[in-house]
């Protein structure tokens, strides 16, 4: 890789944050891009006491949450088996959306030609479609990713309402998904202010 993975996560943990407990999240208590659920998944009881809930997430510590995203998010899920150029964006993507970060990229692929089937998770076919892909499209393809998880946070936030605030902020600019999915975008594909308010402005 270009980029050395520990970076790629250190990247991440700079875009998530600490700890927070929005009610708007159907993530729940989150700390680090770590969310309750997954700690409940992989048993994190930081404090002993028998279950594993908001107090626990707030324990969670940088070094854990790097090793939780290296694991079960980059080795586990087999994102260091995509082609470098996808690498940084999908493991990105994971950590926000779990599947569906393979889901988008699943579906890319079928639109450039080279289907795979839609389940969110990385195997022998996605990883031969992603390998077909990049050798087709070689200076294009991350953009093509990034672009379509821009595509899905806008998507997500005009069926759910309550998830509008994350793609646009309160001053009516791209909020945090959206930037985020910029990050990984070429400039001369980001939308323009005028550009981003007409794809919003139906949210009223």
């Amino acid at each position: 890789m270009s980029q050395n993975v520990r970076q790629i996560a250190e990247d991440i943990l700079r875009r998530e944050g600490g700890y927070v407990n929005d009610p708007g999240d159907p993530g729940g208590a989150t700390n680090f891009g770590v969310t309750v659920h997954t700690m409940r998944r992989l048993g994190l009881d930081l404090d002993g006491d028998g279950d594993v809930d908001a107090a626990d997430v707030r324990r969670l510590t940088r070094e854990q949450a790097l090793s939780i995203f290296l694991e079960h998010y980059y080795h586990r899920p087999r994102v260091a088996e995509l082609p470098d150029a996808l690498q940084a964006s999908v493991f990105d993507m994971y950590v926000n959306a779990g599947g569906n970060a393979v889901k988008i990229l699943q579906r890319l692929l079928g639109r450039m030609g080279f289907p795979v089937g839609v389940d969110g998770a990385i195997g022998p076919q996605t990883i031969r479609a992603a390998q077909a892909a990049a050798g087709a499209a070689p200076a294009h393809l991350a953009d093509a990713y990034g672009i379509a998880r821009r595509n899905y946070y806008f998507e997500l936030a005009d069926r759910r309402p309550a998830s509008r605030k994350y793609a646009r902020s309160r001053a009516g600019g791209k909020g945090g998904w959206i930037t985020r999915a910029e990050e990984f975008i070429s400039p001369r594909y980001h939308l323009s202010a005028a550009a981003f308010a007409e794809r919003v402005s139906a949210w009223g």
